[in-house]
């Protein structure tokens, strides 16, 4: 019988040399429902002056005004090659003062444990019909 599960999470044990992390301790589902991810919308993305790691975004998460997020996906991504598209974020990090300004949330992105050996970065992109400020569960 075919694994329906494989491809679906599961990886070979020779991926672990791929630069797949170790999973993180276990938590329990109250640790998690504090974690507030929402799908946003990048209505502008720009270079950050001074810094070659950063990408300055403008989101919309659905409240009626827009944030601003620092994330260091600068290597991967052309600012115009995001503006317009969705993303996911987690909402209710606090505020963090940056060097270059405030920055008001996280953007989920993918990448291997050793940037170096396995370059790449994967800004998480939801499927159609997601829409701005809806929370991911």
């Amino acid at each position: 019988a075919k694994d329906v599960c494989a491809g679906l999470g599961r990886r070979p044990a020779e991926s672990a040399d791929a630069g797949i992390e170790e999973l993180a301790p276990e938590i329990s589902i109250d640790d998690f429902a504090k974690i507030d991810l929402r799908i946003a919308r990048i209505v502008n993305c720009e270079a950050v002056e001074g810094s070659t790691k950063l990408l300055r975004l403008t989101l919309d998460a659905g409240e009626g005004k827009t944030r601003n997020v620092f994330s260091g996906i600068a290597s991967a991504y052309k600012p115009e090659e995001l503006v317009g598209k969705l993303t996911v974020m987690v909402a209710n990090l606090a505020p963090r003062k940056m060097k270059f300004g405030i920055s008001e949330g996280m953007v989920l992105a993918a990448s291997a444990k050793d940037e170096k050996s396995k370059p790449g970065i994967y800004v998480l992109n939801p499927w159609p019909g997601a829409e701005p400020g809806m929370r991911v569960r």
